[in-house]
């Protein structure tokens, strides 16, 4: 791997945080990425962009631009893919903070310097994140318009970790973390399923502790090729066996039986990864009359009705309804039997 950009000699003030940019051919968008990074209101920053085997204009552009602010330093190598162009990257960022980029996002000027301020000021915290919002707005779909409502929504650590099966919790390029918290935690990994998410799962796992800064700071491009759509580690079934996993370390530990709501095509397969991580289904829950009386892989379909006496100190209640509206209805129902969600119940769809 070669690198252009000038080096910070000894001596030298370190940055005060490394922007870690991963680029494989996003030549379309990058100048836009660039210019928010260079217009920030922090200006003791490096950014570290790493191009894995681009056969587009990325190399040309970065090189260019390293060549005239030496802020901006380029990472070249083949091309290997997403995880191992973070972990490479990763290494080779000089700040103890680090910022997650991709090269067709737009970073609002103040980005570095208030993520920046919060985790000097916070030690306490490893991870801060910000409001996100989607653009182009002709290309944004409802499915998109309410992910950033819950995600702009789930503004404290709490909030968080309580509804982080839901989905990540945190945009990636939105982040912000402390380089060595994730670096003991093993970096990235490749899993079968998202990398940033099996991150976020392991992090929250030790106890480390998120935060958002309340402003909307990053500008997230939709578009029809971005990795997230076309990419089977980004699919909804890798997503559930990503749950799966981390519930069964965590709420789904030894000792816990579960009743599962959602008998639907996602409820099935969640229970079948439940199944294969060796956690129990006591009980599948359903309002659809059509089920109710079946089984799915041995447990009984029941109705609602049904559900008080399923209740003990040993059994957790997981919500699997994937319908628009179906999580709030049934955290209302649930929240009606005087159980806390976090502890007694959890949504995972």
């Amino acid at each position: 791997m070669t690198e252009t950009g000038v080096e910070y000699p000894l001596g030298v003030c370190l940055p005060r945080v490394s922007v870690l940019l991963p680029v494989f051919n996003g030549a379309e968008y990058l100048k836009p990425c660039l210019e928010s990074l260079e217009r920030q209101t922090l200006s003791n920053f490096e950014v570290v962009a790493v191009d894995d085997g681009s056969t587009d204009d990325s190399g040309e552009i970065l090189t260019n631009w390293a060549c005239r602010d030496r802020r901006f330093r380029v990472l070249q190598r083949a091309h290997c893919g997403l995880i191992q162009t973070l972990n490479e990257g990763l290494k080779a960022c000089r700040s103890f903070l680090v910022a997650r980029m991709d090269a067709d996002d737009i970073a609002h000027p103040e980005r570095l310097r208030l993520q920046v301020n919060l985790l000097e000021n916070s030690p306490e915290i490893s991870v801060v994140s910000s409001l996100v919002q989607h653009f182009p707005s002709h290309r944004i779909r409802d499915g998109f318009r309410l992910y950033d409502q819950w995600i702009n929504s789930l503004s404290s650590d709490e909030a968080m970790w309580r509804e982080r099966f839901v989905e990540s919790p945190v945009g990636h390029p939105s982040v912000m973390f402390r380089r060595e918290v994730v670096a003991a935690a093993g970096g990235y990994r490749d899993r079968g399923w998202p990398e940033d998410y099996d991150l976020w799962l392991r992090l929250f796992e030790a106890g480390k502790v998120f935060a958002k800064v309340p402003r909307i700071l990053l500008f997230w491009r939709e578009r029809s090729n971005r990795l997230s759509r076309i990419d089977s580690r980004y699919s909804g079934r890798a997503f559930l066996r990503c749950k799966a996993h981390f519930f069964a370390r965590g709420p789904g530990a030894e000792g816990t039986s579960i009743v599962l709501w959602g008998a639907g095509p996602n409820g099935k397969k969640l229970h079948r990864f439940l199944g294969e991580e060796g956690v129990p289904i006591k009980a599948v829950i359903d309002i659809d009359s059509s089920k109710i009386g079946g089984r799915i892989r041995g447990s009984q379909v029941l109705p609602p009705a049904a559900l008080p006496g399923l209740l003990d100190e040993r059994t957790v209640v997981v919500a699997a309804v994937a319908s628009r509206g179906a999580r709030q209805l049934i955290r209302s129902r649930l929240v009606s039997l005087d159980l806390t969600e976090g502890q007694d119940f959890w949504c995972l769809l």
